[in-house]
């Protein structure tokens, strides 16, 4: 359980009954008990009106005249906070659905069902390696899995998994690599046959994350078929189109450069050109020349 959660709780505990031990709340939280009073420092410090006492009628309390003072807090605060933590139990948080729970019934509110997220393709499941993903980054244990990249080449991966994005209308996962010895992302809905392992690991989240993940950011100009009308207005925005006479689009757009965005401009196949930089250009050119090949 995350600390602030643990210290929500132990206050909502106190507020029902009071009284209790530190090796009560030990047990249900699975801490030790040096845990437990330490988070007891922490809410005094932040002047909850928490106390330890010792001896036969000992223990951990509240101040009998303390309430949450849910007033601190406008209505749209408190529907930010509903709405935030409704959000969080939709990726399975069981915590964020327990405290979502109180929350509405201190606020008085009923939960609005408002948001649905799916892990899943269409017919394709990928929620299982999400929870498996999401795991091992919380417990910090390295996992291992089979990638295929934009190209459709096969490697296999152990990687110490640090956040989950979602970007783009994708899922990615920004890791540090132990065969590239670097930080990379992987696109979820490629990553196949994956394990958490036993071992853990102490590294944390780069704070620079342009520079320390290994890419750069470049800005594209494309030209795309009105062929492709349906992809541009599904998987663009619409500052970034610009649409020409002939019903034909430019796109003006921003991505990291890598093998993915490679793979992602060959999707639209003969439908596209890449009109600047003319690095990628080339590159993309390259890559088609290479794929002729295959066919002579």
């Amino acid at each position: 359980m995350q600390v602030n959660n643990r210290l929500f709780e132990i206050v909502y505990i106190l507020m029902q009954k009071r009284k209790t031990t530190a090796r009560e709340l030990a047990d249900r939280f699975e801490v030790s008990t040096r845990t437990i009073y330490r988070d007891i420092e922490t809410l005094s410090t932040a002047n909850i009106p928490i106390y330890a006492s010792k001896g036969k009628d000992g223990g951990i309390g509240l101040l009998d005249e303390y309430v949450l003072n849910k007033t601190i807090l406008s209505e749209e605060e408190q529907n930010q906070i509903l709405f935030a933590l409704q959000g969080m139990k939709k990726v399975k948080g069981q915590n964020e659905k327990d405290i979502l729970e109180k929350l509405s019934i201190l606020f008085n509110k009923k939960i609005n069902d408002w948001i649905k997220i799916d892990f899943s393709n269409w017919g394709n499941i990928q929620e299982e390696r999400f929870d498996i993903i999401k795991s091992a980054i919380l417990n910090k244990q390295l996992v291992q899995f089979t990638y295929y990249n934009s190209n459709g080449e096969e490697s296999k991966r152990i990687v110490e998994p640090l956040q989950i994005w979602f970007k783009d209308k994708s899922w990615y996962l920004v890791s540090y690599c132990k065969l590239k010895q670097d930080y990379r992302i992987f696109k979820i809905a490629r990553i196949k046959e994956v394990k958490m392992l036993q071992e853990h690991f102490e590294r944390e989240l780069p704070k620079e994350e342009n520079e320390q993940y290994n890419f750069k950011i470049i800005e594209l100009e494309l030209e795309i078929n009105k062929a492709m009308t349906y992809r541009v207005y599904d998987e663009f925005e619409s500052k970034e189109i610009t649409k020409k006479e002939d019903e034909n689009f430019i796109i003006k757009v921003k991505y990291p450069e890598n093998e993915w965005v490679y793979g992602y401009i060959l999707s639209f196949g003969e439908h596209i050109k890449v009109l600047s930089p003319t690095r990628v250009k080339n590159i993309i050119k390259n890559k088609l020349e290479k794929t002729l090949k295959n066919y002579s």
